[in-house]
């Protein structure tokens, strides 16, 4: 149940508790039938999507002006964005980096 949105385990959820249909849409917002779509489509086996890995272009950047001196507010008037902004950039952009060395494995080299 964990390859769901978020949505599709709520509704999964409130069905198994035995909410109805209708009561179910009302809570969601949205019509019974595309609730019971919503259902039926929980059933189709899918792949997850791929994660991203390794950092995202702006997160590279981002780091890179950091790394090169400038500060968080400068960086985000570059990009039109606040400093607590760049702030969240650049640490998943060192947590990317660091979950992409992690999984490297060493090629016979000395570690």
């Amino acid at each position: 149940m964990q390859h769901l949105r978020p949505l599709e385990r709520c509704i999964l959820k409130l069905t198994a508790q035995g909410v109805e249909v209708d009561e179910i849409a009302r809570r969601i917002r949205k019509s019974p039938e595309r609730v019971e779509k919503i259902i039926d489509w929980t059933d189709i086996p899918r792949s997850r999507p791929l994660a991203r890995r390794s950092p995202s272009p702006i997160e590279n950047r981002v780091m890179a002006l950091l790394g090169q001196g400038e500060s968080h507010a400068e960086v985000g008037r570059r990009f039109g964005r606040s400093a607590a902004f760049v702030r969240q950039v650049e640490g998943l952009g060192h947590y990317r980096r660091g979950t992409e060395l992690l999984r490297r494995r060493p090629t016979g080299g000395k570690a």
